[in-house]
Protein backbone atom coordinates (compact mmCIF):
# COMPACT_ATOMS: atom_id res chain seq x y z
CA UNK A 1 0.00 0.00 0.00
CA UNK A 2 1.59 3.25 -0.92
CA UNK A 3 2.18 6.04 1.70
CA UNK A 4 1.08 9.86 0.85
CA UNK A 5 5.05 10.74 0.00
CA UNK A 6 5.22 7.54 -2.53
CA UNK A 7 1.31 8.08 -3.98
CA UNK A 8 0.70 8.97 -7.85
CA UNK A 9 1.30 12.48 -7.40
CA UNK A 10 4.91 12.62 -5.46
CA UNK A 11 6.05 9.85 -7.98
CA UNK A 12 4.85 12.36 -10.93
CA UNK A 13 6.03 15.64 -9.01
CA UNK A 14 9.67 13.58 -8.96
CA UNK A 15 9.30 12.02 -12.42
CA UNK A 16 8.96 15.62 -14.01
CA UNK A 17 11.89 17.10 -11.90
CA UNK A 18 14.33 14.22 -13.77
CA UNK A 19 12.50 15.27 -17.16
CA UNK A 20 12.98 18.92 -16.88
CA UNK A 21 17.05 18.10 -15.48
CA UNK A 22 17.40 15.58 -18.26
CA UNK A 23 15.90 17.89 -21.11
CA UNK A 24 18.01 21.13 -20.38
CA UNK A 25 16.73 24.41 -19.74
CA UNK A 26 16.30 25.36 -23.26
CA UNK A 27 14.44 22.02 -24.33
CA UNK A 28 11.17 22.76 -26.51
CA UNK A 29 8.57 21.44 -24.62
CA UNK A 30 4.40 21.10 -25.58
CA UNK A 31 3.41 24.55 -24.37
CA UNK A 32 3.46 27.04 -26.84
CA UNK A 33 6.50 29.34 -26.46
CA UNK A 34 8.07 28.08 -23.53
CA UNK A 35 10.93 25.87 -23.32
CA UNK A 36 11.61 24.03 -20.11
CA UNK A 37 13.00 26.85 -18.30
CA UNK A 38 9.91 28.96 -18.79
CA UNK A 39 7.60 25.73 -17.60
CA UNK A 40 9.96 24.97 -14.40
CA UNK A 41 9.58 28.67 -13.71
CA UNK A 42 5.61 28.38 -14.41
CA UNK A 43 5.38 25.14 -11.48
CA UNK A 44 7.96 27.28 -8.79
CA UNK A 45 5.82 30.32 -9.57
CA UNK A 46 2.45 28.47 -9.35
CA UNK A 47 3.27 26.58 -5.55
CA UNK A 48 5.17 29.13 -4.21
CA UNK A 49 3.76 32.66 -5.46
CA UNK A 50 0.39 32.93 -4.30
CA UNK A 51 -0.10 36.37 -4.76
CA UNK A 52 1.06 35.63 -8.85
CA UNK A 53 -1.14 31.69 -8.73
CA UNK A 54 -4.73 33.70 -9.54
CA UNK A 55 -3.34 34.61 -12.88
CA UNK A 56 -2.64 31.36 -13.77
CA UNK A 57 -6.28 30.91 -14.52
CA UNK A 58 -7.76 34.35 -14.63
CA UNK A 59 -7.09 36.00 -17.90
CA UNK A 60 -7.29 39.73 -16.31
CA UNK A 61 -5.21 38.95 -14.11
CA UNK A 62 -2.45 37.01 -16.42
CA UNK A 63 0.16 39.80 -17.48
CA UNK A 64 0.96 39.86 -12.92
CA UNK A 65 1.55 35.82 -13.40
CA UNK A 66 3.21 36.20 -16.43
CA UNK A 67 5.93 39.59 -15.26
CA UNK A 68 6.33 37.06 -11.92
CA UNK A 69 7.00 33.99 -14.34
CA UNK A 70 9.21 35.65 -16.56
CA UNK A 71 11.61 37.19 -13.71
CA UNK A 72 11.94 34.26 -11.99
CA UNK A 73 12.74 32.25 -15.26
CA UNK A 74 15.22 35.02 -15.85
CA UNK A 75 16.51 35.42 -11.86
CA UNK A 76 17.04 31.83 -10.60
CA UNK A 77 19.65 29.02 -11.89
CA UNK A 78 17.57 26.05 -14.11
CA UNK A 79 19.15 23.59 -11.57
CA UNK A 80 17.55 25.58 -8.58
CA UNK A 81 14.08 25.88 -10.03
CA UNK A 82 14.32 22.02 -10.52
CA UNK A 83 15.07 21.48 -7.32
CA UNK A 84 12.59 23.73 -6.28
CA UNK A 85 9.92 21.43 -7.71
CA UNK A 86 11.59 17.93 -6.56
CA UNK A 87 11.23 19.34 -3.27
CA UNK A 88 7.88 20.51 -3.18
CA UNK A 89 5.58 23.90 -2.20
CA UNK A 90 7.20 25.98 0.32
CA UNK A 91 5.11 25.89 3.89
CA UNK A 92 3.61 28.96 3.13
CA UNK A 93 2.10 27.91 0.01
CA UNK A 94 -1.56 27.05 -0.29
CA UNK A 95 -0.36 23.52 -1.73
CA UNK A 96 1.78 22.39 1.49
CA UNK A 97 -1.82 22.34 2.89
CA UNK A 98 -2.94 18.41 3.61
CA UNK A 99 -4.26 16.86 0.71
CA UNK A 100 -3.83 19.63 -1.89
CA UNK A 101 -1.31 18.44 -3.87
CA UNK A 102 -3.35 15.27 -4.25
CA UNK A 103 -6.16 17.27 -5.47
CA UNK A 104 -4.24 19.94 -7.34
CA UNK A 105 -0.96 18.80 -9.02
CA UNK A 106 -1.82 15.31 -10.17
CA UNK A 107 -3.38 16.38 -13.58
CA UNK A 108 -0.40 19.59 -13.58
CA UNK A 109 2.24 17.53 -13.20
CA UNK A 110 1.38 14.66 -15.09
CA UNK A 111 0.77 17.22 -18.78
CA UNK A 112 3.66 19.12 -18.12
CA UNK A 113 5.88 15.55 -17.86
CA UNK A 114 4.20 14.63 -21.31
CA UNK A 115 4.77 18.58 -22.30
CA UNK A 116 8.49 17.75 -21.81
CA UNK A 117 8.77 14.31 -23.50
CA UNK A 118 6.41 14.70 -26.43
CA UNK A 119 8.61 17.70 -27.25
CA UNK A 120 11.43 15.10 -28.54
CA UNK A 121 10.69 13.53 -32.13
CA UNK A 122 11.69 10.35 -30.38
CA UNK A 123 8.59 10.08 -27.81
CA UNK A 124 6.52 6.90 -27.31
CA UNK A 125 3.51 7.00 -25.03
CA UNK A 126 4.57 5.30 -21.36
CA UNK A 127 2.69 3.45 -19.16
CA UNK A 128 1.01 5.09 -15.93
CA UNK A 129 0.24 3.11 -12.80
CA UNK A 130 -3.42 2.50 -12.17
CA UNK A 131 -3.26 4.55 -9.63
CA UNK A 132 -2.22 7.58 -11.77
CA UNK A 133 -5.24 6.14 -14.25
CA UNK A 134 -8.05 6.59 -11.93
CA UNK A 135 -6.80 10.07 -10.06
CA UNK A 136 -6.46 11.64 -13.78
CA UNK A 137 -9.92 10.03 -13.91
CA UNK A 138 -11.36 11.48 -11.08
CA UNK A 139 -9.98 15.08 -11.99
CA UNK A 140 -10.91 15.11 -15.64
CA UNK A 141 -13.93 16.96 -14.97
CA UNK A 142 -11.24 19.93 -15.55
CA UNK A 143 -12.41 19.58 -19.05
CA UNK A 144 -15.64 21.36 -18.56
CA UNK A 145 -13.37 24.45 -17.66
CA UNK A 146 -11.10 24.24 -20.57
CA UNK A 147 -13.78 23.12 -23.63
CA UNK A 148 -16.76 25.49 -22.29
CA UNK A 149 -16.53 27.52 -25.31
CA UNK A 150 -16.42 24.59 -27.57
CA UNK A 151 -20.40 24.24 -29.21
CA UNK A 152 -20.64 20.35 -29.85
CA UNK A 153 -21.33 18.16 -26.94
CA UNK A 154 -18.18 16.58 -25.99
CA UNK A 155 -18.18 12.73 -24.24
CA UNK A 156 -14.83 11.03 -23.43
CA UNK A 157 -14.73 7.60 -23.31
CA UNK A 158 -12.40 5.20 -21.78
CA UNK A 159 -11.28 1.81 -23.19
CA UNK A 160 -13.51 0.25 -20.65
CA UNK A 161 -16.24 1.87 -21.63
CA UNK A 162 -16.65 4.56 -18.74
CA UNK A 163 -17.53 7.69 -19.92
CA UNK A 164 -17.98 11.21 -19.09
CA UNK A 165 -19.67 14.56 -20.39
CA UNK A 166 -17.72 17.29 -20.56
CA UNK A 167 -19.35 19.68 -22.81
CA UNK A 168 -23.05 19.85 -22.93
CA UNK A 169 -23.67 22.96 -25.45
CA UNK A 170 -24.61 22.31 -29.07
CA UNK A 171 -26.31 20.24 -31.16
CA UNK A 172 -24.08 18.07 -32.49
CA UNK A 173 -22.11 15.52 -30.49
CA UNK A 174 -19.13 13.59 -30.49
CA UNK A 175 -17.08 11.24 -28.48
CA UNK A 176 -13.31 10.81 -28.12
CA UNK A 177 -11.69 7.73 -27.22
CA UNK A 178 -8.72 6.79 -25.52
CA UNK A 179 -6.87 6.00 -22.62
CA UNK A 180 -7.57 8.27 -19.87
CA UNK A 181 -3.93 9.90 -20.46
CA UNK A 182 -4.31 10.95 -23.84
CA UNK A 183 -7.99 12.07 -22.72
CA UNK A 184 -6.40 14.40 -20.34
CA UNK A 185 -3.53 15.80 -22.50
CA UNK A 186 -6.75 16.04 -25.72
CA UNK A 187 -8.62 18.00 -23.64
CA UNK A 188 -6.31 20.17 -21.71
CA UNK A 189 -5.16 21.39 -25.74
CA UNK A 190 -2.46 18.60 -26.61
CA UNK A 191 -4.83 17.24 -29.26
CA UNK A 192 -1.65 17.03 -31.88
CA UNK A 193 0.10 14.60 -29.99
CA UNK A 194 -2.96 12.58 -28.06
CA UNK A 195 -3.57 8.91 -29.25
CA UNK A 196 -7.55 9.78 -29.45
CA UNK A 197 -10.09 8.56 -31.86
CA UNK A 198 -13.04 10.48 -32.52
CA UNK A 199 -16.41 10.02 -33.58
CA UNK A 200 -19.61 11.23 -34.01
CA UNK A 201 -21.76 13.03 -36.90
CA UNK A 202 -19.23 14.72 -39.83
CA UNK A 203 -20.42 17.77 -39.17
CA UNK A 204 -19.58 17.73 -35.22
CA UNK A 205 -16.39 16.40 -35.90
CA UNK A 206 -15.63 19.15 -38.13
CA UNK A 207 -16.97 22.21 -35.68
CA UNK A 208 -15.06 20.47 -32.73
CA UNK A 209 -11.37 19.93 -34.75
CA UNK A 210 -11.66 24.04 -36.03
CA UNK A 211 -12.16 25.10 -31.96
CA UNK A 212 -9.23 25.79 -30.39
CA UNK A 213 -8.63 26.10 -26.70
CA UNK A 214 -5.63 25.13 -24.40
CA UNK A 215 -4.99 25.43 -20.80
Amino acid sequence: MSTPEDGPVPRERRALADALAAAGPDAATRCAGWDARDLAAHLVVREGRPDAAPGILLPPLSFYSERVRRRTARAVPFDRLVERIRLGPPKFSPYALPGVDKIANGVEFFVHHEDIRRARPDWDPREISPELEELLWRRIRIARFVLRKVHVRVTLVQPDGRSVRVSGRGRGAVRVHGPVGELVLWALGRRDVANVRITGATDAVKTLTETGWSL
